[in-house]
């Protein structure tokens, strides 16, 4: 019988000592997992995904009852009492004393029976007094009080004070916390959104559709999205509204020849072979084979046979391709602060200086690639981060530097996304000045940025 819990605790060392990234390490598990029940696999993906979202909060509550810190405990330890502390404070559906006793026995079953005594004490203190238990105080410092609070690094909380401010900035790491969404966009070339629809509702799926993106759904009642029949058959595509926002701002007509230059893993590449209805031609690119076999793979599921396939280093001008494309698709690396809702591990494994190389390597890729679009195309910058530094900054120095003029994403977009409260003033200049800045937590979108060029000559 397979031990979920242990399966937790062997992710949680896969990501945190080890390295790997969240979103692979839990994807391989569960598809290595597929005799588990839907209950099991639910159970396994929050336990792991919950756990990082509240890592440091996590932390703070265990030092507050060990007499060793996390930071001085052996890494089984340390991952068993966080696993165990997010089950007694955030699970309700499991009871306190199963935590308590599903951890004594993990510490015995992986050779730490000295230690089962420690575990026990440290557990059953935080059943009884967590929720007597004082955190910061928000008034003697906001970084301080979200680094327990929201589980977020101090130096991002102040990058994100000092373009945000409090307001905004809590309702991103808010946002962070928040349960994401399942979106898909529809193939309309490949089928039409009624039959979608049909098909999702024979298998109990629910579909809603997302107010003035056409053909983007969130979905709820299924367990494996491979096992949707409508996502088998190539009629839908996983992709948040904001990555299906970029390709819209891309203005792709018939005929086009798109190019994609980081398109792992085709997304926005699958979107505008879409749009192309059968006609023109994209032609998607990427570092490595790995990252492009992600790309085939969708394809292949998709069955677009007007996109084709390259490795290539986005740094490298490829001088063929100069002046031949009517789109391309700049997704530049990023920080990704603005995913961190499905991938909480980022913020703990960004540092400000890798930070500041991912600004500098996306103006490495745009000065190697703005020549491949021709006079009169269009160049769409995008990322999935929120520092101004990898977004606004690098679009304004790029209309600054090269023969390009910014488009008015206001008369590319749906509405909503420049309607608002807070965000309205900051919006419509942006969106004015070529570019729309997305925020988790505020639009029901993750956190992106679009900005839009045409080339003058």
């Amino acid at each position: 019988m397979t031990d979920v819990r242990e399966l937790g605790l062997d992710c949680l060392t896969e990501i945190l000592e080890k390295g790997r990234h969240s979103h692979v390490v839990l994807r391989q598990t569960l598809e290595a997992g597929r005799e588990l029940p839907r209950r099991e696999r639910a159970f396994l993906t929050r336990l792991v995904e919950g756990t990082l979202e509240r890592l440091y909060e996590l932390d703070y509550l265990i030092d507050c009852f060990s007499r060793i810190t996390t930071e001085k405990q052996k890494p089984f330890i340390r991952n068993l009492l966080r696993i165990s502390v997010y089950q007694i404070k955030y699970m309700d559906s499991v009871p306190a004393r199963a935590a308590v006793s599903e951890a004594v026995r993990l510490a015995g079953k992986r050779g730490f029976r000295s230690l089962q005594g420690f575990v026990n004490g440290v557990l059953r203190t935080i059943v009884r007094e967590h929720a007597k238990v004082s955190y910061p105080r928000r008034e003697d410092g906001f970084s301080q009080w979200a680094r327990v609070v929201y589980s977020m690094p101090v130096w991002i909380t102040q990058e994100l004070l000092s373009e945000y401010g409090e307001e905004r900035t809590e309702r991103m790491l808010s946002g962070g916390l928040s349960g994401r969404p399942f979106t898909v966009r529809c193939n309309l070339s490949r089928a039409g959104e009624e039959k979608i629809r049909e098909s999702l509702s024979a298998q109990g799926i629910e579909a809603r559709p997302v107010p003035e993106v056409p053909g983007v759904f969130t979905l709820t009642g299924f367990d494996r999205p491979e096992e949707i029949a409508a996502f088998q058959e190539g009629f839908l595509q996983v992709q948040d509204v904001s990555s299906v926002l970029a390709g819209l701002a891309a203005d792709i007509r018939e005929g086009d020849f798109v190019l994609d230059i980081c398109a792992a893993p085709g997304g926005k590449s699958l979107h505008a072979a879409d749009l192309l209805a059968g006609s023109g031609h994209v032609e998607a690119r990427d570092l490595t084979e790995a990252k492009v076999s992600l790309i085939r793979e969708n394809q292949e599921r998709s069955r677009f046979s007007n996109l084709s396939l390259r490795v290539w280093d986005a740094r490298i001008p490829d001088e063929a391709m100069f002046g031949r494309a009517d789109v391309v698709l700049a997704d530049l690396p990023c920080s990704g602060l603005g995913i961190i809702g499905r991938k909480s591990d980022i913020k703990y494994k960004l540092t400000k200086s890798a930070q500041e190389e991912l600004a500098a390597l996306q103006r490495e890729i745009l000065d190697a690639s703005w020549r491949y679009v021709r006079p009169g195309g269009r160049l769409v910058f995008s990322t999935c981060t929120v520092f101004p530094s990898e977004n606004r900054e690098n679009a304004r120095w790029f209309a600054e530097n090269y023969p390009f003029v910014q488009v008015n994403l206001r008369e590319e977009l749906p509405q909503r996304f420049f309607v608002g409260t807070e965000n309205q003033e900051t919006n419509d200049r942006e969106a004015g000045a070529g570019w729309l800045q997305l925020l988790p937590g505020e639009k029901g979108t993750d956190g992106f940025f679009i900005a839009a060029f045409r080339r003058t000559k």
